[in-house]
């Protein structure tokens, strides 16, 4: 995330990177508008550029967003067609260990933001024993193993179909 600075009529983003608050430096890395929601469609399986576009987001700041999410090493950037060459994005053990701060905020969303209760976010179930899994305090356990749950051991699918589009002018 970029902090604006009005100087003279003009924009500048500053990077929130050096900051000493873990916080500030994580949203640096992942707190513009459609970065988490990229994450979120990794988990669910979207690993080509058609795929992330399906959320509505404008082709120059997905491919921004993907850029920045390899650079910074939360996905990785594969070759799977030589001719033409194209790509496709996995999340690395970086990416993966955000699956927690996906959890939460869909949790505090359900919770605090307007919607139909139909409207819960992704589906996580337990590769294990296949029970959909809760957020606890600080991490994710299933109620039905009553044992916190490693991030590998999750299985993410979708409950609600997607937004289809956003008017252009809120991208």
């Amino acid at each position: 995330m970029q902090v604006p600075r009005l100087s003279l009529g003009v924009v500048k983003k500053t990077s929130l990177a050096e900051m000493p608050c873990p916080i500030a430096r994580t949203l640096d890395v992942i707190g513009e508008w459609w970065t988490l929601l990229i994450v979120r469609d990794a988990f669910l399986g979207s690993r080509r550029y058609e795929e992330f576009r399906s959320t509505g987001i404008a082709d120059n700041i997905l491919s921004a967003r993907l850029k920045r999410l390899v650079d910074d090493e939360i996905l990785e950037r594969r070759p799977y067609q030589s001719h033409p060459e194209r790509f496709e994005y996995v999340l690395t053990t970086k990416g993966r260990a955000l699956l927690p701060v996906i959890a939460s905020i869909a949790s505090w969303g359900q919770r605090w933001t307007k919607g139909s209760a139909a409207d819960r976010g992704p589906r996580l179930s337990h590769m294990e024993c296949g029970h959909e899994l809760s957020l606890g305090s600080f991490g994710i356990s299933c109620p039905d193993c009553g044992r916190p749950v490693s991030v590998d051991e999750v299985h993410v699918e979708r409950r609600t179909p997607l937004m289809v589009a956003l008017p252009a002018e809120s991208r």
